[in-house]
Formats: C-alpha cells, structure tokens, sequence
C-alpha cells in the first residue's frame, strides 16, 4: 500500500454544546462504546492505510495527551499531539500545525467528533482525479424532526420520519494540496476564509457521501452513537478485531 498523507484532527474546541461532558473532559475524550470518539476517527484512517496522524489540541489537551501516551496503537501508527492554543479557531489549528503536515503534497484534515462508513480511499482518489485544491465530503444529515407533506390547499397528505436533508453540509474528511496551508492565517475559521477563498477560486471540490454520517455534537448524539455500538453493528465500523 502507498504512503498516505498524514492526517490533522481538530482537538482543541470546548464542545459548548455538549456540556454534561465536557466540563471535565474535552469533546474528543466523549467515550462511545468504552472509548472515546478520537479514538474511533482514528481507527477509521488506520484502517484505511493511513499512520500519520497530529492532533490539534487545544482546550484541555492535557488529557488528549495522556491518552495517547497510554494507549497501545496499531503497529505503524504515530500519533503526535500539537498544542494549538485553547482559544485557536479551526483554521488556526491547522496553521499551528502546518510544520508537521508540509512533507508532502497533500495533507488531510477531520474533526474529532464525526464517524462515518465513508471510503478513505477512494476519497483520495477522488482528490486526486480532480484539478482543485481541496476536496470537503459533503453529506446530507439525516433531519432532527419528522416533515409534515402538504398539498396546494394546506391538506396534510403525509408524514416522513426524520428524514435526511435534501442539502449537502460540510461532513469534514478534507484532502488538501499542501500549498493551501499558506491560505492560512492564526486567526482563520477553516469553514470561513480558508473554505470560502478556496470555493470563490474554483479550488474546492465536494465528494458526496451517501452513507452513515453521524457527529458528537449533542448528549443525544452521544446516546445514539453508543446505542449503535451496543447492537453489535455500528455502520462506521469498518474494519474487523478488537
């Protein structure tokens, strides 16, 4: 299998939004069937050939730290903590880190909190198949409510079940030429400037994913994605062991 980019995982927020959790322990530590949810995203990579990984820390990274130090990774595996500043938006993160993902000439990037069935691989591919400079997965989030169908006269004609979102949002699992770390500044939301620069230049590119998107960003969140792992066949597992 070919050398693989190495991959940044955005650590250091506080997860406001989540906060039965994360008074204590960061978002990334939120454990979903025993571990915590960095430890899944990871696992998903390495299953798909990929070793190099730097996490973007930030707001208590300490403990990120501790728990890569104390835990036994896959043979091949290098995961390296980069402290990033707490109060550092996500594009700063990425600048932070640039030192350790300029080797080569890409570099790929997630978030710490979503899982997904997505093909690593063949999201590479896809990168590289295409002239942009970046590619953003784009899902479409399965809806928190049921819809309510109406006809032209107001008649309610049916009911849909949470239904997923006619819309494709940011899914996260970025590949990116290496030279777009020089669109980054300290300051810099990633979804804001660095995204949006890139789009308004004809640089980004979407691959769709279809399949089980999920992120932490809610206790019910949280519920769900430990629910799946208890019936034995959470959709984001994709590799097989232990």
């Amino acid at each position: 299998m070919e050398r693989t980019p190495p991959v940044a995982i955005l650590c250091g927020g506080r997860g406001t939004r989540l906060q039965e959790h994360t008074r204590t322990i960061p978002k990334p530590l939120v454990e979903i069937g025993g571990l915590p949810i960095l430890w899944h995203v990871i696992r998903l990579y390495a299953h798909a050939g990929f070793a190099e990984f730097v996490l973007c820390t930030g707001y208590l990274g300490e403990q990120i730290e501790a728990f890569v130090a104390d835990h036994a990774w896959p043979e091949g595996v290098l995961v390296t903590c980069v402290d990033t500043g707490v109060e550092t938006p996500t594009g700063g993160r990425l600048h932070a880190a640039a030192g350790h993902l300029d080797a080569g000439p890409t570099f790929c990037a997630t978030y710490a909190d979503g899982v997904a069935d997505v093909d690593l691989r063949t999201l590479l591919g896809f990168h590289a198949a295409h002239d942009g400079a970046a590619t953003m997965t784009v899902v479409r989030p399965q809806l928190q409510f049921g819809v309510t169908e109406l006809d032209g006269d107001a008649r309610v004609v049916g009911f849909r079940e949470k239904p997923r979102s006619d819309h494709w949002i940011n899914g996260g699992f970025f590949v990116f030429d290496t030279p777009v770390l020089e669109r980054l500044e300290p300051g810099h939301v990633l979804e804001r400037e660095p995204l949006e620069g890139l789009a308004a230049d004809g640089e980004l590119r979407a691959f769709r994913h279809d399949g089980f998107w999920e992120c932490v960003d809610t206790y019910k969140d949280a519920v769900l994605l430990n629910d799946l792992w208890a019936s034995g066949t959470p959709p984001w597992r994709t590799w097989t062991g232990p």
